[in-house]
């Protein structure tokens, strides 16, 4: 299971119809955020995504992004929570957190860890592994790339009958990648198992202007979760304060040969569905496969099997 949950899907300003962002995302029941803006623990509590969040990837610092942090600590200190928190961000996340934990009362009775990144920082995962990217924004931000390790080709069942195996444990050793010896000859996992197969990829750049670090960290992505703030008619503001048009979004997706777009960081000028559905269509105009997040929107990562 891959499952991202759009906590909040809107620009800077909250509207009645979306929160500031956040991201939740699920993988084999381990549940971290990206970003993390103000009110997310309570859309968590709508979701039901739960709370037993590992980890929290934020982007840059700019409010709507991380003023959720307190409140989502609190809650997790409330309920009794006892394992660390880590949180990881750009350049004085260790800065930040300690001013955020002299508050005093926030996140007591569990230990809340600090990690800087950089854009090249690899967060190392079991069988995946979370990448910082370098993004463009006004101030310092990332972006990251979850990615998954290559998986085993398909198990050829048939073939390993003829080779004299019988159903049973066997079948896993060699679908684990462990050579097996039957009637005292070995068997390998290449005899039976197909090409590797890719796992899944996703990106998520906060706020950004479109920039080729962006699109070569996208190649061949299943799903690029894109700033996508306004319309090409007010492009020179998305140019002066560093964020993108779903327009743009849209060419980053092409050049970089994602399976999927979404766009999210909605301006508060979109908040209405026809407005947010004029960005979608132009989006469309160049990359077909793209919608605008929705508020709760929840998305399942399938596998390729190539």
């Amino acid at each position: 299971m891959l499952r991202i949950t759009f906590l909040g899907t809107g620009g800077s300003t909250p509207t009645p119809n979306r929160n500031p962002s956040a991201i939740a995302v699920n993988r084999e029941g381990e549940l971290m955020l990206f970003d993390c803006g103000e009110g997310t623990q309570r859309q968590m509590m709508r979701a039901k995504t739960g709370m037993a969040v590992r980890a929290i990837f934020i982007t840059h610092f700019h409010a709507d992004h991380v003023l959720g942090i307190p409140g989502l600590l609190q809650t997790m200190a409330l309920q009794g929570r006892k394992e660390p928190l880590e949180i990881f961000g750009p350049r004085r996340v260790d800065k930040f957190l300690y001013h955020l934990l002299s508050l005093g009362y926030i996140g007591k009775g569990f230990e809340v860890k600090a990690i800087e990144l950089e854009p090249g920082s690899v967060v190392r995962r079991d069988k995946y592994s979370i990448k910082a990217i370098k993004t463009e924004h006004n101030v310092t931000s990332i972006g990251y790339v979850l990615e998954e390790d290559m998986r085993p080709g398909r198990f050829n069942r048939d073939r390993a009958i003829e080779l004299g195996l019988k159903p049973g444990p066997l079948f896993s050793k060699l679908q684990s990648g462990h050579t097996v010896t039957v009637n005292g000859r070995e068997i390998r996992p290449e005899q039976v198992l197909g090409p590797p197969r890719p796992g899944r990829k996703i990106v998520y750049t906060g706020d950004t202007r479109p920039c080729a670090s962006v699109v070569e960290a996208s190649r061949d992505a299943d799903l690029l979760i894109h700033d996508g703030s306004m319309s090409e008619e007010v492009k020179q503001y998305a140019i002066d304060y560093m964020h993108s048009t779903a327009y743009e979004a849209a060419e980053v997706a092409k050049q970089a040969g994602v399976r999927r777009l979404i766009l999210t960081h909605i301006s508060a000028r979109y908040s209405d569905l026809e407005s947010a559905a004029r960005l979608e269509a132009e989006a469309k105009q160049v990359f077909e496969n793209v919608e605008v997040a929705k508020e709760l929107m929840t998305v399942e990562v399938p596998y390729r099997d190539r």
